[in-house]
């Protein structure tokens, strides 16, 4: 019963263990679900169920139907048209990244839109190329194609083509790596294992991110300057590219250079002015597009190409060109990167999608965004697009203008068409500086979470630390093998917090039913002979002899070598018995010689098996108190514990192993007389350990209790009712057969205490 009085309350209740609260409140046996069971119910059918199928495989069907047409159209083709205009600038320069000509960077653009328009779950999010997705396919770009010759023999022998050209043969290989990263998401939301994604931390990511930014930067540099760089993709690839590039500095195209240096500033000072007024303003400036306009028309009306020599885009072939077949060796090639380029895009998607959907309130399917994004790869690789996931300008973008829904990206798919059918021919006196400098102008986001570092390091140590070694591995070995490190060594951190636990000491706090640790507090009791010890993490095999040896350290003392220790003196003591050199009488021991000792072969004799196991001294007509002064230089160290609770509430799982070596620990403290409870445990652990066969005649299932005050209170009260039984008139009719040698020189039974005399 539960009274409240004022902003206090008052609990009346029984002491529970975890059997008499399920005795007192009929626990049900609940019956738990097989494999067959799960199977079972997966394949069952219905009308209802198949409706619901239908529904989460097709979105569309869900919120097609209740498009609200005058309140969402007209903003919806504001924003799609924005977005649109935004997405040809960034598929063009992110298609530099992937070291293919621009144009393809348009298709890419497309076909994932129109893919996510009927199977995506987010209304907000802007599928296409992404600058960290573009860096790893271009990795990969790199290495299966780094020099002209190199690259005609390796698509000799896979029969992937008869093209010759170099440009031709890095985009059918960007395609077929998009095809397989697609294949990967696809089967990865088939099987219903979008949670993966809980394996890319926040840290990590945005460690990631960062020096996927910092990759994205060098490698625009050659644009920039308009140099000749010597492709890299092994570990260090990074540092080997910028002393190519400052190696040949001298032969920079001023031209270039100078027209992206003023694109930066432009772009930078315009985003900044967007994000500082965005209040303010209707809809963001559209700087990217203005400066294009004007790049290329300067560009042609100046004539950079022949009075500058300039790199521009060059011929973009109007219309779609025919679907590609992919390539079996170059899946067998690449597919630890595609894995990555999955994984990657997938998480950035999810991770803006949920931003979006908790912002606007409507669901998002993890496993339903995996089959989006896949098959919008592959669709989009097919017809020789490189793998995309969602920009996250290019999102702002679609959401800051007034996007409702993916009519939005349709309509941005149509600009998109546009230019790909009809108008592309236009850009194709454009600077490929200028779409450097554009790449470059997405990247400052990106790069200012650097200041990730200090708001981390504040929080969270670990993090912070996973933070700057994804940034360090990702740097130094490359977007693939930094990934893969990364994701390594954050599941190391994460043994690490498991496997060494900051354990603690609990005390009571305020006299209450309130336990916290003993040393943030300085007002706290302590029932004399209990120890409370708290276990913050789950145990097993890796960490049980870590949670071991904190509980030893807290207690002081170690029960296995006072287990021994009293044993070898139960030896000595049962051969004194034995040897009537101990008489018994009324008035207690009387020891009838002076001393006595082993000899050293009969000490080294003892077995280590025999001095593990219980004390038993039911062969002797008394008990014996290991806490008092015993006889004849018997020395057996004192102990001022007779209760220990073990807090595992926040322990949330218990292997096999750990078991082993937790029964272990329990029973050298019950052989010492120590009573151990654990508190705060579910019911599954309880099953769990009955399962296992974990309780036997020392180790009983009654040591577990609700709470750590309910184990205080049941320690108190048998404590009491062990005090209560002290007769002290009972002193004369004491039987021989009852005596105990107790901590103060005397001798007791369950009933009564005499004086011990001892004669020297």
């Amino acid at each position: 019963m539960i009274e409240p009085i004022g902003n206090q309350y008052v609990v009346a209740r029984p002491v529970y263990s975890a059997n008499a609260f399920g005795e007192d409140h009929k626990k049900k046996q609940r019956h738990h679900k097989t494999l067959l069971d799960h199977l079972k119910k997966l394949c069952r059918c219905s009308a209802q169920r198949a409706k619901k199928i239908a529904f989460s495989s097709f979105p569309i069907a869900s919120w097609l139907p209740a498009y609200r047409i005058k309140e969402w159209l007209l903003s919806d083709i504001v924003s799609g048209i924005s977005t649109g205009l935004v997405a040809v600038l960034q598929g063009l320069a992110f298609a530099l990244l992937v070291t293919i000509p621009p144009g393809y960077g348009l298709y890419a653009a497309f076909f994932p839109v129109i893919i996510y328009f009927f199977l995506g779950t987010s209304r907000h999010i802007s599928v296409g190329p992404f600058p960290v997705l573009s860096m790893m396919v271009g990795a990969v770009v790199v290495r299966l194609t780094p020099t002209d010759s190199a690259a005609d023999s390796t698509f000799t022998n896979s029969s992937m083509t008869n093209d010759s050209s170099i440009d031709e043969q890095k985009v059918i290989v960007a395609a077929t790596v998009t095809i397989l990263s697609g294949i990967i998401q696809l089967l990865m939301g088939v099987l219903r294992l979008g949670f993966v994604v809980i394996y890319l931390s926040e840290s990590l990511i945005s460690g990631f991110t960062t020096a996927a930014a910092i990759h994205v930067l060098v490698s625009q540099l050659k644009f920039m300057f308009q140099l000749t760089v010597p492709a890299h993709t092994d570990p260090f690839s990074l540092f080997k590219v910028l002393e190519s590039v400052f190696s040949q500095i001298e032969k920079t195209n001023i031209a270039d250079l100078v027209t992206s240096l003023v694109i930066l500033v432009v772009v930078f000072v315009v985003k900044e002015i967007n994000q500082r007024y965005k209040a303010k303003l209707p809809v963001p400036i559209p700087i990217e597009l203005i400066v294009t306009v004007i790049a290329t028309g300067v560009s042609y009306g100046f004539d950079f190409k022949r009075r500058f020599n300039v790199a521009v885009i060059g011929e973009m072939k109007p219309g779609f060109q025919a679907p590609i077949i992919p390539s079996r060796q170059t899946f067998q090639d690449t597919i630890g990167d595609c894995f990555g380029i999955a994984i990657v895009g997938f998480a950035v998607a999810f991770s803006v999608a949920s931003v979006y959907s908790l912002k606007y309130d409507y669901p998002i399917d993890g496993n339903q965004e995996l089959i989006a994004m896949g098959a919008g790869n592959i669709f989009g690789g097919s017809f020789r697009g490189f793998a995309a996931s969602t920009s996250l300008s290019r999102s702002g973008v679609q959401e800051s203008t007034g996007g409702k829904t993916q009519i939005a990206g349709l309509i941005s798919a149509i600009i998109v068409l546009i230019v790909i059918v009809a108008i592309g021919f236009l850009l194709e006196p454009l600077q490929k500086s200028v779409l450097a400098a554009l790449a470059l102008g997405n990247l400052k986001g990106m790069l200012m979470q650097f200041v990730e570092i200090r708001r981390l390091w504040r929080k969270d140590k670990y993090d912070c630390l996973i933070w700057v070694m994804t940034f360090i591995f990702a740097v130094v070995l490359g977007l693939g093998l930094g990934l893969a490190a990364s994701v390594a060594f954050q599941l190391l951190t994460i043994v690490f917090r498991t496997q060494f636990p900051k354990c603690s000491m609990l005390a009571n706090v305020g006299r209450s039913n309130i336990y916290k640790n003993r040393k943030d507090y300085s007002e706290i009791y302590e029932p004399e002979g209990v120890k409370i010890f708290r276990c913050p993490s789950p145990i097993y095999f890796a960490n049980i002899s870590f949670f071991k040896q904190k509980l030893i350290d807290a207690i002081g003392f170690r029960p296995l070598r006072i287990l021994r220790k009293r044993n070898k003196a139960l030896k000595k003591i049962r051969k004194l018995q034995k040897k009537g050199l101990l008489q018994v009488t009324p008035k207690g021991f009387i020891c009838t010689v002076d001393g006595f000792k082993d000899s050293d072969e009969e000490l080294d004799n003892d077995k280590i098996e025999e001095l593990d196991q219980p004390i038993n001294t039911k062969d002797l007509p008394f008990q014996i108190d290991w806490n008092a002064n015993l006889p004849l230089n018997i020395v057996v160290p004192k102990i001022n514990l007779h209760s220990l609770i073990l807090d595992f509430s926040a322990v949330s799982f218990l292997d096999v192993s750990s078991m082993r070596g937790l029964k272990t620990i329990l029973q050298e403290f019950i052989r010492i007389q120590v009573d151990v409870y654990i508190v705060g445990t579910d019911d599954d652990f309880i099953e769990k350990l009955k399962r296992c066969e974990f309780f036997d005649d020392e180790v009983k299932d009654s040591i577990f209790f609700l709470t750590i005050h309910d184990a205080v209170l049941h320690i108190l009260m048998k404590k009491d009712y062990s005090t209560s039984k002290f007769n002290p008139s009972q002193e004369v009719e004491a039987k021989l057969d009852d005596f105990t040698i107790n901590t103060n020189g005397g001798l007791r039974n369950r009933e009564c205490q005499v004086p011990i005399e001892t004669k020297f």
